[in-house]
């Protein structure tokens, strides 16, 4: 009765059952924990299924998910308080092994860093990757990884070239500097800057500029970094001329002034512009550089911006170098922009950090293209994904909120109530964050008792908008989850919106 009990269930499927007892006789404590061994790895991967895991993932990764997968059932199937070897007599499913295997390699496949919708009303986000390139950025960008490109070799003379040839032309036409050169941020625009101009000297630096930058990264602690002395002179919301008149010695090397773009103080205040310093430093034969962290190179005043300081601005006040960034008003991608007089520049770029801190053939491509968008202002709201979503108007993300607003409904169902209402968007990244611009969103409220429970229900949605396929990031207000529509830009972002809302799973 056994063997033949044995051969029918071989005959069957040679993987569907390797944990057999025997029926002939009343099941035992011994039967019970005789010792059944799973099949093995090789078994496994002769699979149709395994197969397929292979194909999609690579031999070497099935391999290993198969084998956590075993190291795991059999961890979960042993007897407690017996030897290692003895196994609670039961079924393996080599299909739900490979189901299970399947969908964890199909996760770890998935990449981590993906596209969301940021309904946040942050224009400028940080941690959601900062500004939207145009079109002709983006095709720049791949069409520089696709191949080899004339990356350092100047193509006229056959000879190295410099990689900053190719956005520097660009930056002295539109700005009107001397000189330029470009890093990986404006942090590194700083750090490389000081480290340059002032080593093992002082540089002087109002109190109340300070500032603090995001993830704790602060002005004197890259000024250690750089090897300077930091000399502070005024007080936080005070400074006046003859403070860094009387703070100029023999070890001073540079006047710094900071643009405080991601805070304001208000009341008793007082600053020293830089046509005032520069005369001043002039004099004692120092140079004057000006981090003005965001930077812009138009005047955003004319399409009803608040207004913001342009290094052509700071250059003509007599300031030697201006660092700025690329990728917050500017509309680029990560860089840190570094322009002025050509003395000073082409010490910078003899500095050793230089090379350590320069920028890759895909990001020049994308800033020389963003760069070249500057060379017809007048469309730039048009071509310019930042700029066309800074300047968006509450009339215009009418029809987008009526349309969405009861999909959203019916997707959320009875107990969620969604309204469009007013509110009010920022320019984010450091960039003008007191300011505020009109703008609509979709504010998701409990349907039943508003206020009550309000924090668990605005959750529990935030948590759901962040599951779908492509997450939607809001915010969390007034006991309401709302979606700001300013960055809902373009017809095709709001198709790929509204599709995947039939997906939005309340918990």
């Amino acid at each position: 009765m056994r063997l033949r009990h044995f051969l029918a269930l071989s005959s069957q499927d040679t993987h569907a059952n390797y944990f057999m007892t025997d029926r002939s006789r009343p099941a035992s404590t011994n039967d019970r924990l005789v010792s059944h061994r799973p099949p093995s790895v090789d078994a496994l991967m002769a699979l149709p299924g395994a197969q397929d895991l292979i194909k999609n993932h690579g031999r070497a990764a099935a391999l290993g998910q198969l084998r956590k997968y075993l190291e795991k059932w059999r961890a979960g199937h042993m007897e407690k308080g017996q030897a290692a070897s003895k196994l609670i007599a039961c079924e393996f499913d080599p299909s739900e092994c490979l189901r299970s295997c399947a969908a964890s390699l199909d996760e770890q496949a998935r990449p981590s860093l993906k596209p969301v919708f940021n309904l946040t009303g942050t224009v400028l986000h940080t941690n959601l990757g900062r500004a939207v390139l145009a079109p002709e950025a983006i095709a720049a960008a791949v069409a520089a990884m696709q191949g080899f490109s004339n990356l350092e070799f100047n193509l006229a003379g056959s000879i190295r070239g410099d990689r900053d040839s190719h956005v520097e032309g660009l930056l002295v036409e539109l700005i009107g500097c001397e000189a330029a050169t470009v890093v990986n941020n404006n942090a590194a625009a700083v750090l490389l800057t000081l480290a340059a101009l002032a080593p093992r000297q002082e540089v002087i630096v109002s109190r109340g500029e300070l500032i603090e930058i995001g993830g704790a990264f602060r002005i004197p602690d890259i000024m250690r970094r750089a090897g300077c002395k930091l000399v502070e002179v005024g007080a936080t919301n005070r400074t006046h001329l003859a403070d860094y008149e009387a703070a100029i010695g023999p070890s001073t090397a540079l006047v710094m002034k900071v643009h405080t773009s991601n805070y304001v103080v208000q009341g008793f205040t007082s600053s020293v512009s830089a046509q005032e310093l520069a005369p001043l430093c002039a004099a004692h034969g120092i140079a004057v550089v000006e981090d003005l962290g965001s930077g812009t190179l138009v005047d955003l005043t004319q399409w009803g911006l608040p207004s913001e300081p342009m290094p052509q601005q700071s250059l003509a006040a007599g300031v030697g170098v201006v660092t700025f960034s690329g990728d917050k008003l500017l509309g680029g991608p990560q860089t840190g922009l570094i322009v002025g007089s050509r003395e000073l520049i082409a010490k910078i770029k003899r500095h050793p950090l230089k090379r350590s801190l320069r920028c890759d053939k895909a990001t020049l491509a994308a800033l020389e293209a963003t760069l070249r968008l500057y060379r017809d202002p007048d469309r730039l709201p048009e071509r310019l994904p930042t700029l066309r979503m800074l300047t968006r108007t509450p009339a215009q993300m009418l029809p987008a909120a009526n349309r969405l607003q009861p999909v959203l409904a019916a997707a959320l169902g009875p107990r969620a109530e969604v309204s469009i209402l007013a509110c009010k968007s920022q320019i984010g990244a450091g960039s003008l964050p007191v300011d505020r611009l009109e703008s609509l969103c979709l504010a998701i409220a409990p349907s039943q008792t508003k206020g009550k429970g309000s924090g668990t229900f605005c959750k529990r949605v935030a948590d759901a908008l962040r599951g779908l396929p492509i997450p939607v990031i809001g915010r969390i207000e007034d006991g309401q989850v709302k979606l700001d529509l300013r960055c809902l830009d373009g017809a095709d972002a709001l198709d790929r919106f509204e599709a995947q809302l039939d997906q939005l799973a309340m918990v």
